[in-house]
């Protein structure tokens, strides 16, 4: 059985006339008959009553009609789904993100790929830059948003985002009235950073830049999420060095100040996996690469 014959039988049984079906179908009347025959003949059943003047279903071409009619429409809506996947319109996508993603740029990104491609599912996990890089060796994500540099042949790395790092100070701070600060001003300060195991290639090149100024940062705390850091700079415990996009989050007791000699920068960059992406993964890239800030 082949689904053009359960085409034909739809349409003669729509039209309860040979002749009509046949020209609805494009084709001669002979061949037309021949098929529903052959169709009755692997079924072993009558589907149509026939007389010179008449046609009509018998009881099995109305059973046989309404499987026939679900089974086209299954068929259809598969081929329709199968479509929009080549498309990358449906399926999932899992992503990594380090949590200062969210101050600006990704949920951005979020809302514009949402309302482009609302029925792919995303599945969000908010991972370190280490844990981003296994995942994404392991399978387990398939894009990450991560802080580089990182060190795997494997992956491959697009710039999203470079933005200053930027003086978080507790408000009441000495160095809070001048509007820029050195790197040298801050040698003799307790500073509150991320563990080195988080990101070690970023945090690698904060401390070359420390000892290019001549010092070695006091660390007295350290904490995982930026939101820690400032709420706990805030508190008056030390000093630290955060993306710009960190001023976005409102704190009464914090002030942040510009950074300079020398000014550094903090980058986001698309992490993935080197094989060709999949059609979903490459809309998400598209759209990401629409919000892409290099200044």
């Amino acid at each position: 059985m082949e689904l053009r014959q359960l085409h034909y039988f739809l349409v003669v049984a729509e039209e309860l006339h040979f002749s009509r079906a046949a020209a609805r179908l494009h084709m001669s009347q002979p061949p037309l008959s021949q098929q529903i025959k052959q169709l009755e003949e692997e079924l072993g059943v009558q589907l149509f009553k026939r007389t010179k003047r008449h046609v009509e279903l018998t009881e099995a071409g109305e059973v046989f009609l309404q499987g026939t009619r679900q089974i086209l429409a299954q068929v259809k809506h598969t081929i329709n789904d199968t479509q929009r996947a080549e498309r990358g319109e449906v399926g999932s996508l899992t992503i990594g993100f380090v949590g200062s993603a969210t101050y600006e740029i990704l949920p951005k990104i979020l809302r514009a790929y949402r309302a482009s491609f609302p029925d792919v599912k995303l599945d969000l996990r908010q991972l370190t830059t280490a844990e981003q890089v296994k995942a994404l060796i392991a399978g387990q994500i398939q894009l990450g948003f991560l802080r580089p540099p990182i060190q795997k042949e494997t992956l491959r790395l697009e710039t999203l985002l470079r933005e200053p790092l930027v003086v978080a100070l507790p408000k009441d701070h000495q160095l809070a009235a001048e509007t820029h600060l050195s790197l040298r001003s801050l040698a003799q300060e307790p500073w509150i950073l991320y563990p080195r195991r988080l990101g070690a290639g970023t945090y690698d090149r904060l401390m070359r830049a420390c000892q290019q100024a001549g010092f070695e940062p006091q660390i007295v705390q350290e904490a995982i999420e930026m939101q820690t850091i400032v709420g706990l700079v805030a508190t008056g415990i030390g000093i630290s060095l955060v993306p710009a996009s960190v001023q976005g989050l409102r704190q009464n007791d914090i002030i942040y100040r510009d950074l300079f000699d020398p000014p550094l920068s903090w980058e986001l960059a698309l992490a993935m996996r080197r094989e060709e992406p999949s059609p979903v993964l490459e809309n998400f890239l598209t759209i990401a690469r629409s919000f892409r800030q290099e200044d």
